[in-house]
């Protein structure tokens, strides 16, 4: 079989971004592909490409493929000291000064373990002091990020498990994290866990995304639960920054004006999770604390 070349285009994290690396999941998406990746067209990524592109990768490998990244069309500095950092680089063959600076690590969970991802979260992420939030707060925030892990592991089905990557823009002041799994995608797993209802197979994306954010409702048997996300919606929608989540062809976005749910034209069989967060001078608290 020829390798298939695939171009990585400058990706940011809009709707039309998250459509691009999708359209690179559907060129791969089958067995034995042999692929090189171009980033002679690249000139910024953003955290979220990152942790998808890295999956993808892995998908590859997976389905008895190759994958190659030609690090030598990759001329963009920012590009290039960004990868090397994040540890993405030296993930994939290249050489990489480690973790350092404003990146939050590139990581592969192929299995689960919940000390390590929580050490992750607070760490590199949400305990650098970037959103100034209480310990107890802080706590809670990265109880419920760890959930999305959970349910990953528990509901997706993702043969070759979970990607992250984050960053602190400081110019901008935000600071992203990104959690993205490959299995069945949220939808389908709605969809099948209701199928008893005849009315499931009509339901759409959207609907799917809907019932699964509502607090107590689950795809666990004979288990209370749900996505486990009041909390963190409450905080993101405080801070205005955003949540969104992309998962076969349903979108959700939580932001400072509410829940909006939407069915888009394009689907991957996964899950992204992308968290945008403000990074101002607000203290943010319980309302039961005093701040010191």
């Amino acid at each position: 079989m020829p390798q298939k070349v695939i171009s990585i285009p400058t990706l940011n994290d809009r709707a039309w971004d998250f459509q691009q690396l999708f359209n690179i999941w559907s060129q791969v998406n089958d067995y034995r592909e042999d692929v090189l990746f171009n980033f002679s067209g690249c000139h910024f990524l953003r955290p979220n490409a990152v942790a998808f592109l890295g999956g993808v990768a892995r998908l590859i490998e997976f389905r008895m493929g190759t994958v190659y990244f030609d690090w030598d069309t990759l001329r963009d500095d920012w590009v290039k000291n960004t990868l090397s950092q994040n540890g993405f680089a030296g993930a994939f063959g290249s050489s990489s000064s480690g973790w350092s600076g404003h990146s939050i690590p590139y990581r592969e969970d192929s299995k689960w373990d919940a000390n390590s991802i929580i050490d992750y979260l607070e760490l590199y992420w949400l305990g650098r002091g970037w959103v100034h939030v209480s310990p107890r707060l802080r706590d809670a925030i990265i109880g419920h990020v760890w959930e999305i892990y959970n349910n990953a592991f528990e509901h997706s089905g993702s043969e070759i498990g979970v990607f992250s990557c984050g960053q602190h823009f400081h110019r901008k002041d935000e600071l992203l994290l990104s959690v993205v799994d490959f299995g069945q995608g949220i939808p389908a797993k709605v969809r099948t866990f209701l199928s008893s209802d005849p009315r499931a197979d009509q339901l759409l994306a959207a609907g799917c995304l809907r019932w699964a954010f509502q607090r107590g409702n689950t795809t666990k048997e004979d288990e209370p639960g749900g996505l486990g996300l009041d909390l963190l919606k409450e905080f993101i929608q405080l801070n205005q920054g955003k949540l969104e989540v992309y998962s076969n062809e349903g979108y959700a976005i939580i932001d400072r004006d509410g829940e909006r749910y939407e069915n888009r034209d394009i689907s991957f069989e996964g899950t992204v999770v992308h968290i945008t967060l403000r990074c101002d001078e607000k203290l943010y608290h319980f309302k039961d604390e005093t701040p010191s």
